[in-house]
């Protein structure tokens, strides 16, 4: 007999219980960053509302934990010789943060991307092309550790120009691509320079990572529409695992639950908010005990979906995939602005080729503008698009071609001048 969605609720709840209450066991006996953390915590964990009574973890506790105990900190539950692969974080929102793991908690991550991969139709009939540099940012070193066990041939893009990835996707017959949404409107850019067409390659599915915009519809289908290809979202973070994955509906990004436990919080009441709301994604992961992450605060907002996905697919759904950053979002005239809320109305224009949001001051308010490149005029139409939807004025820049900064990683489109105005003045 099927299980009721109830059973099933309940099943994943005692499941999930049962490897927290493990982790918590391990970390409590060999890690002295959870060991002071969690002093006073009695084991046993009953219910989930026990365990949301846990204190969070912060990334601002961890850099200074590294800060205060250099150059790894404490958060390991192992000596250090045990340890094999070193990563870091990418330093767009500050100092990075060191990450090592042991070759167990490396196994882990390739096996939650090896979930990623096979959501995303990939198979070993496949040639992968992985366009980033292999070096401490943790970038797709795991998909290719992921691939490499599947069977599925790599094709590394690592030191390489756009120009010579396109070649050597081409030449190589790469059925998949795995990059930022970013880099591929890129390529598909440079392709355009070279007059290569794109739908005309081996090029049947591309894996986004690092950035909103795989999730983004209008994103997502300019990258379709200038590949041909079936575009997947996932998301990841260095410090957590590759936790989100996409599938067959491709509107959004699923949580792997058996791995990695999900709370969606108010960022400024901290409590759960209701089903259909906005919140920051908390996340805990069960089996990384080389680097263990404990209700880590990801400054991710999603939106807690009260439905099920489409696909049939029971495991938490995030419609929309990643929103944005907390710290990214910016109240002007009293309306919150996310700058995916931005782009997926610039995404809306062809013609559009780049574009950079700038956040500055103006009599003592905050204020937004859209920078573009476009051969078209199209910065009274676009202007008009985002004070309809967004529900206020938003200045649109028309700059000159080639003059915004083009990204193979994460991209950082967003530059705050409000705080450098305020030192000026």
């Amino acid at each position: 007999m099927a299980l009721s969605v109830r059973e099933m609720e309940l099943n994943l709840e005692q499941y999930q219980l049962q490897k927290i209450n493990e982790l918590l066991i391990f970390v409590t006996q060999f890690n002295e960053f959870y060991k002071e953390k969690f002093r006073n915590l009695c084991l046993p964990i009953r219910t989930m509302d026990e365990f949301r009574k846990l204190p969070f973890t912060t990334k601002e506790e961890l850099v200074q934990d590294q800060q205060l105990y250099p150059p790894f900190g404490r958060n390991h539950c192992y000596p250090e010789t045990s340890y094999v692969r070193y990563h870091q974080t990418s330093g767009t929102s500050g100092k990075p943060l060191k990450i090592l793991d042991t070759e167990e908690s490396w196994d882990w991550w390739r096996d939650c991307w090896i979930e990623v991969l096979k959501s995303s139709g990939v198979t070993n009939r496949d040639r992968l092309f992985l366009a980033f540099s292999f070096g401490p940012f943790i970038g797709f070193w795991s998909a290719y550790e992921a691939a490499k066990k599947m069977g599925t041939l790599v094709i590394p893009g690592g030191g390489q120009s756009s120009k010579e990835r396109l070649y050597s996707m081409i030449e190589n017959r790469a059925t998949v691509l795995l990059c930022t949404p970013s880099y591929a409107l890129h390529l598909a850019e440079v392709a355009e320079e070279m007059g290569i067409d794109l739908p005309s390659t081996p090029i049947r599915a591309i894996i986004t990572a690092g950035e909103p915009g795989g999730s983004v519809p209008s994103t997502r289908e300019q990258i379709e529409m200038r590949w041909g290809a079936a575009v997947y979202d996932h998301a990841g973070m260095t410090e957590m695992g590759a936790y989100g994955y996409s599938c067959s509906a491709r509107n959004g990004l699923h949580i792997n639950e058996a791995q990695f436990l999900a709370e969606v919080i108010d960022p400024e009441a901290l409590q759960p908010v209701k089903e259909g709301e906005r919140g920051e994604l908390v996340l805990t992961n069960f089996s990384r005990y080389g680097y263990p992450l404990i209700r880590y605060r990801t400054k991710d907002i999603v939106l807690c979906s009260p439905t099920p996905c489409a696909c049939g697919n029971p495991h938490r759904f995030l419609p929309g995939g990643i929103i944005g950053r907390a710290d990214d979002m910016v109240v002007v005239r009293g309306v919150n602005i996310f700058p995916s809320s931005i782009e997926t109305i610039v995404r809306e224009f062809i013609e559009i080729k780049e574009f950079r949001i700038v956040y500055y001051t103006e009599q003592e308010m905050n204020q937004v503008k859209v920078q573009i490149e476009s051969e078209a005029d199209v910065e009274r139409r676009l202007a008009d698009r985002l004070r309809e939807r967004i529900g206020i004025r938003i200045d649109v820049e028309r700059v000159a071609p080639g003059s915004l900064p083009r990204f193979s990683m994460k991209a950082k489109r967003v530059i705050d001048e409000r705080n450098h105005q305020q030192q000026v003045g």
